[in-house]
Parts: C-alpha cells; structure tokens; sequence
C-alpha cells in the first residue's frame, strides 16, 4: 500500500531507515506499520543495549525513543548512539508529561518530545518534518523561503540576509522558519511554543523571549530590523520597506 502523500526517501534513492525504542511490543508493532506504510524501513529495538548495537549496525536516519526501557533510560542510550552519530535526530516517547522531564529529553540533545498516549499520525508527522530538517531526505524544488533579503532553505539548513551566511542552532532555525512561513502576521507567544516547540513549557513562555533575542543578534544585528516585538501581542518578521 502507497503513503498518499509525497514519499520521503534518502538523496541517493533508498528508503529511509528509523529505529523505534521502547519495551512494549504492542506499541513497538504499531509504530513499525505506520512507518511501513510511509515506505520507511524500520528496525526495532526493545532495550537500551539493542538499540546502541541496532544504531550502530543501520546507522538510521531517525530514531524513536522511549524514555524509560529496562536497562538504562533513553537519554543515556541517546548520548551512546549520538557519540557515534552525533546528527541523528531523536523523537523521545515518554509516559511522564512533566515539564522537567520535557526540558531534560531536550537539553540533552533531543529534538522532540511526545507524551504518551499519543497521535500515530502525530508523530509520523512530526518524524517527517524532523527528517527534512536533518537533510536525511531528497531535496525539494520548493525549499526556498524568501522574505526580503533573508533566504532560508528548508533542505541545507543555509540561511543568509543580503547575502551574508547566518550560522543557526536546531531551535533557532526552527523559530526563523516559522516566522518566515508567516510573514507580516503576528504570532503569539503562545503560537510560537506550540509550533516550534511542540508543546506548552507549563508558563514558561520566556523560551519565546530568549530565542527571539537570539535571533535578533544574528539576523538583525548591524542591519536595518525584521523581527519586531508587538506589545501584549506577539512577534512579526516585516520586510525592510
């Protein structure tokens, strides 16, 4: 059966590879036909030991990590792989839906966070954007977003202002894109935590503060401003007029 929608696969043609991590074989089953069906190959590992030995031996394009397994937890078993593959990206699967817990699984370098129980469809999705951010996918013809003179492509993860080259982190990358797929419009805080990071941080929406100061200082550092603050509103990204 074909995905209906566009299939991911890897530059040079092969599927894409992902390595689900968690110790119930029930959902461990459920997630391998959901990925099946997206026309990903998926390799299953029920400890935290079989899934450093799986990493290393099909070096996936994604991993799916439950925080808990039997032998050690999933931030350990993300630090092993990671310091053989230090840019696969990792969705972490808890039943825990504590902030701390959130904050830790992406302190520590992960890159998504999904509480169970949650959406198959959800995380699919989630999974096939975290797949293009990494450039583990073909590149698309459409990857180019364009606000004045920023240009940010999706797919190399190269942004530049007037030319110049803008060096990001993961998250600040994320934030930029949402902002420029939204040019003009006002995005609240609360906006900008749901869709760039997921979910909310408990009240804690100072992270929107702290990455948007960020990025000022490299997007709009020593140049006319793009990112303006609209008070007890929101943020916007304008073009220089």
């Amino acid at each position: 059966m074909n995905s209906p929608h566009e299939q991911l696969r890897r530059p040079d043609g092969s599927p894409i590879t992902v390595l689900t991590v968690d110790d119930e074989p029930s959902l461990t089953e459920l997630l391998g036909l959901a990925m099946r069906y997206e026309g990903w190959e998926v390799v299953s590992a029920g400890s935290g030991l079989a899934a450093v030995k799986a990493a290393r031996e099909h070096r996936p394009d994604a991993i799916v990590l439950d925080m808990m397994l039997p032998d050690f937890d999933g931030l350990e078993v993300m630090r092993r792989i990671r310091a053989d593959q230090p840019e696969v990206p990792v969705i972490f699967l808890t039943a825990k839906d504590a902030v701390s817990e959130r904050i830790a699984g992406l302190t520590a370098g992960g890159d998504d966070y999904v509480t169970k129980p949650f959406s198959l469809e959800e995380l699919i999705a989630r999974l096939r954007g975290l797949l293009r951010r990494s450039g583990a996918t073909q590149p698309r013809s459409d990857s180019m977003l364009v606000v004045g003179d920023l240009v940010l492509d999706e797919d190399s993860h190269e942004v530049t202002r007037a030319g110049e080259p803008i060096t990001l982190t993961a998250t600040e990358f994320e934030l930029l894109r949402y902002l420029m797929r939204n040019p003009r419009r006002v995005l609240s805080k609360a906006q900008i935590l749901d869709r760039v990071w997921n979910y909310d941080f408990g009240g804690q929406a100072n992270v929107v503060e702290l990455y948007i100061s960020y990025l000022r200082k490299k997007v709009d550092h020593g140049r006319e401003p793009m990112i303006h603050t609209m008070r007890g509103a929101g943020y916007v990204l304008k073009p220089v007029a």
